[in-house]
């Protein structure tokens, strides 16, 4: 906290102007944080996601059956939040065998369902998609079903964090997530202690490893800062 104030300090000596000294400020540690900690979210990405998507649907004006576009801009949907969309234009292929056997497929299709309230499909559609492939989309399925379940069926919930983890053995966002299981469960020493794993196994990843689990260490830390 005192370097960002002596930055900030030496900002407003560059600038000779506290406004601009402190949008400067901002902007150096949302560089630092987009490169080092990941937990900002990314400013460019939802443009360039809202420019593929218009282009998409232009496509699909053009093509109605094209299935790759339809795929793809489900995928944006669902990344946009715009589950009910996404479902329209995945629930009509469920007959298609091109995408029968496709685990990215019925996990996205299971994912709007979820998200549209219709509980027991979307967790049919997602147990299919582990059915087909259990490490669809790096194991993220069985996270997004413990959250499903963690206040309708906590031994399930566990179930799938702990199938999550035996896909990353080496992640701490599972532990992460993990605590945040056991104290929706009132669980507070087992919560502590999964906090406790994510902040040892972070310190142990090698430095390539350490990006991408970083946000999530941090995370934990300060989970175990607040209590």
């Amino acid at each position: 906290m005192f370097g960002k104030f002596l930055l900030f300090g030496l900002l407003w000596s560059i600038f000779g102007n506290p406004f601009l000294a402190f949008i400067a400020l901002v902007v150096i540690l949302y560089i630092i944080d987009r490169r080092f900690i990941g937990l900002s979210p990314s400013l460019l990405k939802p443009l360039r996601r809202m420019g593929r998507i218009r282009k998409l649907r232009h496509q699909l004006d053009l093509n109605p059956n094209d299935l790759s576009s339809k795929l793809e801009l489900a995928k944006l949907l669902i990344e946009k939040k715009s589950f009910r969309p996404a479902k329209e234009l995945l629930e009509p292929l469920q007959d298609r065998e091109s995408v029968e056997q496709s685990a990215e497929y019925w996990d996205g299709l299971g994912t709007c369902l979820l998200r549209t309230d219709e509980l027991e499909a979307g967790e049919a559609a997602i147990r299919r998609a582990l059915a087909i492939n259990p490490r669809v989309k790096y194991g993220q399925p069985y996270l997004r079903l413990a959250a499903m379940n963690s206040t309708r069926d906590t031994s399930k919930a566990l179930e799938d964090i702990e199938a999550f983890q035996q896909i990353h053995t080496s992640s701490c966002e599972g532990y992460y997530r993990l605590a945040k299981l056991n104290n929706l469960m009132g669980r507070k020493a087992e919560a502590k202690r999964a906090l406790e794993e994510s902040t040892k196994l972070y310190r142990m990843l090698p430095r390539y490893k350490r990006r991408e689990e970083r946000r999530w260490a941090l995370l934990s830390y300060l989970s175990r800062l607040i209590g």
